[in-house]
């Protein structure tokens, strides 16, 4: 059986396929067939209502000065402009590009920090060298 989907249809929300169900009792025609949807949790983006949530990596110094990075969406991939101080959960909202609807949702950027890897003897000087010479205390707003 073929099903179309409509457009901007949500999570749970049930399908009627008139006429398509059991056949009645007695002769009676068929009823209705009720199809719930679900949705394949996807590898990069999850839905909530009509919006959508993408986690991007960034580098320390992306977030830290700003800049322009390329971010995968379902239609395709944009040049995002990462504004400077950022810090990690900062979301950045693309307008009406959520699951499309008659009023569609939007589609967040929500920025991960990633830090690259102390894994050579350079980086690890490059770590000892920051931890010696940027005055920074991430734990500040906790008191210790």
């Amino acid at each position: 059986m073929n099903v179309s989907i409509p457009k901007g249809v949500s999570q749970g929300q049930m399908i009627r396929l008139a006429g398509q169900g059991s056949p009645g009792i007695g002769g009676a025609p068929a009823g209705d067939l009720y199809l719930e949807v679900e949705f394949n949790p996807h590898s990069n983006y999850r839905v909530d209502g009509k919006d959508v949530y993408l986690d991007l990596p960034v580098a320390p110094w992306e977030a830290g000065l700003g800049g322009k990075v390329k971010a995968p969406t379902p239609a395709g991939v944009v040049d995002l402009t990462i504004p400077s101080g950022s810090a990690q959960g900062r979301k950045l909202r693309l307008k009406g590009r959520g699951i499309p609807a008659r009023e569609p949702g939007d589609f967040y950027v929500v920025l991960q920090i990633a830090l690259p890897p102390a894994s050579t003897p350079e980086m690890q000087r490059l770590y000892r060298e920051m931890a010696e010479r940027v005055p920074f205390n991430p734990r500040q707003r906790l008191g210790v």
